[in-house]
Parts: C-alpha cells; structure tokens; sequence
C-alpha cells in the first residue's frame, strides 16, 4: 500500500518583506519533503507569490472570520477549522504569540505536532533567525537568500506590461513601510535627472502602493514629461515578474525590496537607522549604501547616483545607451 503523502502547514502573517525573509525556512521544508504536500496560511495578497509557485500546493487566507476563536484563551473552536488543523502531520507556526493561546488552541484542534518558529531577529540576519527553529527537527539553513519563482504566465504578462523594453529600465521604489527608512522624493527626483542626463533615453518604472502616495505625486510633478511607466496597484506575483523583467532596482530596506532581490534582480539598497546586517537581502547582486550614522540627511545625492551608476546601469549584462 502506497504511503499518504505527509501534509505540512506553515502559518505565516506580516508584511511582505517579513514573508519573504522566511522563504529560505520554506524552502528548506519544501526540499527535505519534496513530495508533501506543503499549504500556506497567511494574507492572500502575499501569499499569492508562492501560490503553485515551487513552495506551497495551495495557500489559505489567515483573514478568516471563524479564525478569531484562535486568538482567545480557551476561545470557541471552528468545527471546520479544527477539522482543517488536525489534518496535518505538522503544523510551524510564525504567529506572535507570546502567551501561546493560539498555539493551545490549535492543539485542541487536534495538532499533534506544532512547532513555534517565530522570534524577533537581533542578534542575527532574520532568514537565519526564522530557519533556526527547524533545527529541532534536524533541519539546517545553508543560505539564508530568499528566491522568487514567477510563472511563465508571470513572465509572459510582465513583458507585455513593458511593451518589450525588458532589460532596457531602471526600477524604483522610493518608499517603504515607515517614512523613517525613506530618503526623501526630492533626492530621489536628483537622481532621476541625473540619469536622464547620462541616460537620456532611459525609462524608469516607479514602483507603489497606497503607502507611498505622497512620494509619488511629488514624483510625478519632478519628472513630468520624463519617460516614466507607473507600477502602482499590481498584484504582487505580477510585480514579482516585472522586477526580475526589469533586472535592475533602487529602493530602501522594503518588502519591494526583498522582492526584487528574490527574483535576481540587481539591485542597490539604501539603509538608514534599520540594520543591514539583520533586514537586507542577502541575494547575490545586492549593494546596499548605508546613510552615515544611520542618518538620511547625511546621504549625498551624488553618493547614491555613483553607486546606482555603477552597479546597476554601467555594469549590466544589457547596458543603456549613454551619452559622453
């Protein structure tokens, strides 16, 4: 008689860059049981990138209204969700939970085998700091470089959206999270112009979300009439697949970010008062400029264009065309 296929659950909330740090741990479960069947649980927005995308069969919304009984001590339990739990072998949880109601309450579900994996990075790089956990089942992280696998109706639909300008544009995402890890919209727009004169048929996709708003519209006045293509409001899975299309990003420690790093594209990073050493990627092809002190207002505009230059722009496989 064939063996069932194991069934394993990992249960991961936050925000986008938070998930994509615990990829390298997925991967690490993904490939030790190839054959088992493996489910997210977490926001769909998010959770979409990895959606029949090498690491997960399926994925679940953690938004789930019968799921608040979850969250309460000793809370009323689902039938059908209890029902959803007992069905895997294991269950790895990166929830906050710091008095462990939820964990209790999904071993009441019937979860034989719960592992509790979250914990607040310091001491280490954060990829490393989620994996670790595993460690008690006889798992070890070797790379701790989140990766990214779009479709090939992913990838189809990016190089439609650039219109075949693959390879020919400079990504850029001039927010984050937290206004605190911003450089600011005018210095980003200096560095516009700057490439514009060194790269004067370049096109840059701007990258953003409701967050970044007020960044953007101070953008669109700076570079009005500026070959610029809006990358706002796209599904996460298809800006996955833009970004690697586009192969080259600026931005600061953000989700977008992490994004890009995970699908290989090169990428120039700016950090300020957050730590490299803990949140960066850690994908080859990342360069991240550090603010002296930690403080933005100490980053030269001249600074971050020289490095954007000559990492991104004059070192490519497929260079612009520049003047002088």
């Amino acid at each position: 008689m064939k063996a069932p296929v194991p069934k394993i659950l990992v249960i991961r909330g936050g925000a986008l860059g938070d998930f994509i740090l615990t990829l390298p741990a997925i991967r690490l479960l993904r490939e030790t049981f190839p054959e088992a069947e493996l489910e997210v649980l977490g926001y769909p927005r998010i959770a979409s990138l990895v959606d029949k995308r090498f690491y997960a069969s399926r994925v679940r919304s953690i938004d789930y209204g019968p799921m608040a009984g979850f969250f309460a001590k000793n809370g009323v339990l689902d039938p059908g969700l209890s029902e959803y739990f007992a069905g895997f072998q294991q269950v790895i949880s990166y929830m906050f939970d710091p008095d462990g109601i939820f964990e209790a309450n999904v071993r009441r579900a019937g979860v034989k085998h719960y592992l509790a994996a979250y914990r607040r990075p310091v001491a280490q790089h954060a990829a490393r700091e989620w994996a670790a956990p595993l460690e008690a089942l006889a798992m070890y992280l070797e790379s701790p470089a989140a990766q990214l696998f779009p479709s090939d109706s992913d990838k189809a639909g990016a190089r439609e959206w650039l219109g075949g300008r693959c390879g020919e544009v400079l990504a850029v995402h001039p927010g984050s999270g937290s206004p605190k890890k911003n450089w600011g919209a005018a210095l980003w727009a200096q560095v516009g112009e700057f490439y514009w004169q060194q790269f004067p048929e370049g096109e840059i996709v701007l990258v953003g979300g409701e967050a970044d708003a007020e960044v953007l519209r101070a953008l669109e006045g700076a570079w009005r009439g500026r070959r610029v293509r809006w990358a706002v409001g796209l599904g996460l899975p298809e800006l996955a697949a833009v970004l690697a299309e586009c192969g080259r990003f600026a931005g600061h420690d953000s989700g977008i970010s992490h994004l890009a790093a995970a699908v290989g594209a090169k990428c120039v990073l700016l950090f300020g008062p957050t730590a490299p050493e803990v949140w960066a990627p850690m994908n080859a092809g990342v360069s991240v400029l550090r603010a002296p002190g930690g403080d933005f207002e100490q980053l030269r505009v001249s600074e971050v264009w020289v490095r954007i230059r000559d990492e991104l722009l004059l070192e490519s496989q497929a260079p612009l065309s520049a003047e002088g």
